[in-house]
C-alpha cells in the first residue's frame, strides 16, 4: 500500500471538497429543468413509436399486396405456358440431365468427358485418350525428333 504524507492527504481532501462545491453549483436550481426535459423526451418517444407503428402497418399492407400481385402474375404465366405447350410434346420430351452424356445412359464416362483446361495446359493428356502423354510413345512421322501430336 502506498504511504501518503500529510500534505498529500490535505490535497486529496481539498480536491474532494472542490468536487462537492462544483457539483453543488452545477445542479443547484435545475431540479425542475431536467424533469421537464426528461418528460419532453418521453413524450417525443411515445409520439415516434405511434408514428412508426402506423407506418409499419402500412408497410406490411404494401408488402402483402406486392406478394399477392407477384403470386397472381406467376399463376397467369403458368397458365399461359400450359396453354402454349402441347400435351403430347411435353410428355415425350426427353429430360437432359448432363450435356456431356452423349449416349443418354445417365453416366458420363471418361470418353464423354472433354479434356480439361489444366490437363491441356500442363500437357498431361492433350489428345484426350486417357493416357498421359509422358507415358505414350512419341509419334514422329516426319523424322525431325519432335512428337507430331504436340504441334
Amino acid at each position: 500500500m502506498l504511504a501518503f504524507t500529510t500534505d498529500q492527504w490535505i490535497i486529496v481532501l481539498l480536491v474532494f471538497v472542490l468536487g462537492l462545491l462544483v457539483g453543488g453549483f452545477l445542479f443547484s436550481g435545475g431540479g425542475r429543468r431536467w424533469k421537464t426535459r426528461y418528460n419532453a423526451e418521453v413524450d417525443r418517444r411515445v409520439e415516434l413509436e405511434k408514428t412508426h407503428t402506423a407506418r409499419e402497418r402500412e408497410w406490411r399492407e404494401q408488402d402483402s399486396l406486392r406478394t399477392a400481385a407477384d403470386r397472381d402474375r406467376e399463376r397467369a404465366l403458368a397458365k399461359e405456358r400450359a396453354a402454349t405447350i402441347p400435351v403430347a410434346a411435353a410428355a415425350t420430351a426427353p429430360v437432359v440431365t448432363d450435356v456431356r452424356d452423349t449416349n443418354n445412359d445417365g453416366v458420363v464416362t471418361r470418353d464423354e468427358k472433354p479434356v480439361g483446361f489444366v490437363d491441356r495446359l500442363l500437357g498431361r493428356d492433350r489428345d484426350g485418350d486417357g493416357v498421359a502423354d509422358s507415358r505414350e510413345t512419341p509419334v514422329d512421322r516426319d523424322g525431325d525428333g519432335i512428337d507430331d501430336r504436340k504441334q
